[in-house]
């Protein structure tokens, strides 16, 4: 099941709720673990992709070295 990354708007947490992409289309309104307000919108990042003069591009998303694990050296 995915991970949301959401922000409470009255206290400034922020929190993950884990949901079904079902549960999340249904309109998901999670409650803030702190201070248990449903008004917490969801953080969305977005991926960042570098191209060079060469043109190449480098994905900041993934590992540069392709080895998948996360970084180099295992």
């Amino acid at each position: 099941m995915p991970l949301y990354d959401f922000h409470c708007e009255p206290c400034a947490t922020k929190f993950e709720v884990r949901a079904s992409i079902k549960e999340k289309q249904a309109g998901l309104q999670p409650e803030c673990p702190t201070c248990h307000s449903h008004e917490a919108r969801q953080i969305v990042t977005a991926g960042l992709v570098l191209h060079g003069s060469d043109g190449g591009s480098l994905s900041l998303a993934s590992p540069a070295c392709g080895c998948g694990s996360g970084g180099c050296g295992g």
